[in-house]
């Protein structure tokens, strides 16, 4: 087993693991990058107050909210929550309290607008 799936099984094990940058203050921990037509999964974690632009689903994606409230123009997704944005479908993500959540892509997202700084 990977040592990545054998910490996830423990409860708030994910705390130890290293993220790296991926967008303002997102972070991702990468489970299995995307390879050749393989989906990627990774863990993202959101300060409060971080946000993804609006974006394009090129493939599905599916979300567990792992701790913390995560948000779209849909809703808000708390602890437990699963969360399906199908292929075609646009949306922009933030979390004002901060949040970790396990994530598989299809594809990569296409961002459709970008952060004014």
């Amino acid at each position: 087993m990977p040592e990545t799936t054998r910490e996830l099984l423990s409860p708030d094990a994910w705390k130890d693991l290293t993220f790296g940058p991926f967008r303002g203050d997102v972070t991702i921990h990468w489970i299995r990058p995307f390879e050749g037509d393989q989906p990627g999964v990774a863990l993202l974690k959101y300060e409060a107050g971080a946000s993804v632009p609006r974006h394009r689903h090129e493939g599905l994606e599916t979300i567990l909210v792992l701790e913390g409230m995560q948000s779209d123009e849909a809703g808000d997704y708390g602890r437990g929550s699963y969360i399906v944005n199908a292929a075609g479908t646009e949306h922009s993500v933030w979390s004002d309290t901060g949040c970790v959540v396990l994530i598989q892509w299809d594809r990569p997202v296409k961002i459709l607008e970008e952060e004014i700084a």
